[in-house]
Formats: structure tokens, C-alpha cells, sequence
């Protein structure tokens, strides 16, 4: 299932990302202030990193799509590393040399030599090893090199029928 794609309807599917507060406002969060029958239980999940899909697409289709939907990413301090990545002088190559600070920043032991960015007194050097936790420099050096550690996939939290007014919570 393309979620961009139009459906048999000839709508779409959209997917809302915003301020918590402001789509929780825009839902209702009482009775009174909802704006359609139980959406003040959604209301009340939209907490963290969340956002709202509307859809008229079956809910089987939808949670097979989102349950087989994975994408690599880019890990966050905090993650754990999944692989040990090293860097070696042929990947610093493609480097400018205005970099040098920036990657000395980072942890990263550079000097130029003839132009060309090398790493310092040895071959290669240990980003990160498996099991680590990652730190905000390991990240930023992993982006850098475009090294993919961590997954996102998207979990389901409830749905809401407009037709019934149903909730449900997963």
C-alpha cells in the first residue's frame, strides 16, 4: 500500500506532525470540547513523538503496511551501535580539508598531507564498536560518513472511526 498514493476513493492519506498541545486542542480534550465523539481518548495519546493519520483506508491494510514499514536511519546519542564502524584514509579522501577542525572536534585524529585529509599516526580509526552506546560526536562523525545504524518503523498507538465515533487503543 502507497500511502501517497490515492486510494480507490480518489482521496489520500495524510499524515499530520505537529504540536502536541495545538492538535490536542484541535481534537478536544473533554467532552464538551471535542470535536466529534472520542476524540478526546486520542487526545490524550498524543504525547511524545506522535502524529495523526487520516486515512479511508482499511485498518488491516494499514496496520500491514505500517507492521512491514522499516526505513535505516541515522542513529541518536543515546542509541546503541548494531555494527563496529572504522574509518580508513581512503574514506577521508573525498573530504575537503576546511574539515580538519570539524572532524577534530568529533574525536577524530586528522592532519592534512599534500592536500589530502589522513588520519593521524595510524590507518584507521574505530567510530564505534557494537554494543556501544553512541555518543553525540560518534553520531555526528557516523552522519558525516553516511553510515546508517538505527531503524525507524512506526507504531500504532490507537485508531478512531469517524463513522462510528469507535476508539480503540492497541
Amino acid at each position: 500500500m502507497e500511502m501517497r498514493a490515492p486510494d480507490m476513493e480518489g482521496k489520500r492519506s495524510r499524515i499530520f506532525l505537529g504540536k502536541n498541545k495545538l492538535m490536542q486542542i484541535a481534537l478536544g480534550r473533554t467532552p464538551e470540547d471535542e470535536y466529534s465523539d472520542n476524540l478526546r481518548h486520542v487526545s490524550k495519546l498524543i504525547v511524545g513523538n506522535v502524529g495523526l493519520m487520516m486515512t479511508s483506508k482499511p485498518i488491516d491494510e494499514v496496520e500491514k503496511f505500517f507492521a512491514d514499514f522499516v526505513e535505516e536511519d541515522f542513529a541518536r546519542a543515546g542509541a546503541v551501535a548494531t555494527r563496529t564502524v572504522t574509518v580508513d584514509n581512503k574514506m577521508l579522501y573525498n573530504f575537503p580539508t576546511s574539515m580538519v577542525d570539524q572532524f577534530r572536534k568529533h574525536g577524530l585524529p586528522v592532519d592534512v598531507d599534500t592536500g589530502k585529509l589522513v588520519l593521524t599516526g595510524k590507518d584507521e580509526h574505530t567510530i564505534c564498536e557494537e554494543g556501544d552506546v553512541l555518543s553525540a560526536e560518534a553520531c555526528k562523525l557516523l552522519f558525516q560518513f553516511g553510515v546508517k545504524l538505527t531503524e525507524f518503523k512506526v507504531k500504532l498507538v490507537c485508531r478512531w472511526s469517524s463513522a462510528e465515533g469507535s476508539f480503540e487503543e492497541f
